[in-house]
């Protein structure tokens, strides 16, 4: 076959096999590892090699795939031709029996190969015109990342008056997951849907606290987001929203350096000068070896001095032009 792809990469052409007259399947010459269900109908090749647990059945994924017909190069469908995929629950945005299987064998980093048969992808209908019925399908899939998702459906399922009485060790795990959930969109520099799930962990947090040592886990969890949704807001160029979330995480700690930091990246992109080198002074004695604060204060140095020169030279200016008329 000319052009094979990379899907088909150390296949032979179809044989005919001795006293047969039909021709050997593609996807019968695949090698495979394991039969995931026991009956033939999902089949794995480890391409890859992943680290640490494998993906739980409560998760939402990250993950490249695209899936073959038997024989073709190119793929029916793929979202290689995407700059970053979306998290995907597994069960609600993928629902392909065979894919649900196989996910739940991967582990993070892994690249696989997997072959389904019909009653585990698109059964004997298939999914017209794309899908022909009775199709034996091929999905190179590499789990990027996942969640587990199971504390914070339950939560969200959960009334307003049941969100208030859920106990605070799941609140807090809720929370922080909301913020992974933002901290991926922020990795893949989707920073609006990144700002939205940090809003969401915020305020999961807003429940009132039935003593100190819960108001300091809420505290703790709150700082977090907060400084999270200071540096979205820069990225997001709004750097008077930066300013506010960065002076309510210093409301929770004074010391923080990085809200500090924060703040003081806002006021520079705001061109007030003198408050952006009041907090960013702050944070270099918190930190004075700190690398991105002490370049951001060079550079805040070199802008206030062309400032006051061309303020200077603009004040020249007026004061010539008064002299000249008078």
């Amino acid at each position: 076959m000319a052009g094979r792809s990379a899907a088909w990469a150390g296949l032979a052409e179809p044989q005919h096999p001795a006293g047969r007259g039909r021709t050997v399947s593609l996807f019968q010459q695949l090698g495979w590892d394991q039969d995931l269900r026991g009956d033939g109908g999902v089949r794995k090749k480890e391409l890859r090699s992943g680290t640490g647990e494998v993906v739980p059945a409560t998760a939402s994924v990250a993950v490249w795939y695209s899936g073959y017909l038997e024989g073709l190069d190119e793929p029916f469908c793929t979202n290689r031709n995407r700059k970053f995929p979306d998290l995907m629950k597994l069960g609600k945005d993928i629902t392909l029996q065979g894919l649900i299987a196989g996910l739940l064998s991967m582990k993070k980093g892994e690249v696989a190969r997997f072959v389904f048969m019909p009653d585990y992808a698109y059964g004997q209908r298939g999914c017209p015109p794309l899908i022909p019925p009775n199709a034996t399908v091929m999905f190179i899939v590499e789990l990027l990342d996942f969640l587990d998702t199971e504390e914070s459906d339950a939560f969200f399922e959960l009334t307003a008056e049941q969100q208030d009485t859920f106990p605070l060790q799941k609140v807090l795990r809720v929370a922080d997951t909301e913020r992974e959930f933002g901290n991926y969109f922020f990795r893949g520099q989707h920073f609006s849907l990144a700002k939205d799930r940090y809003k969401n962990a915020i305020s999961i947090l807003g429940r009132n606290p039935s003593s100190d040592a819960e108001q300091c886990q809420i505290n703790a969890a709150k700082l977090l987001v907060l400084l999270n949704l200071s540096i979205t807001y820069l990225k997001l160029e709004c750097p008077d929203k930066a300013l506010a979330y960065g002076e309510k995480a210093l409301e929770i700690d004074q010391r923080s350096a990085k809200a500090l930091f924060r703040c003081g990246q806002a006021c520079f992109c705001m061109t007030e000068y003198t408050k952006a080198w009041d907090f960013l002074t702050r944070a270099q004695r918190i930190q004075p070896f700190n690398h991105s604060i002490n370049n951001e204060l060079k550079k805040l140095a070199r802008y206030y001095k062309d400032y006051l020169t061309k303020e200077k030279e603009m004040c020249c200016r007026m004061f010539t032009h008064l002299q000249a008329k008078d």
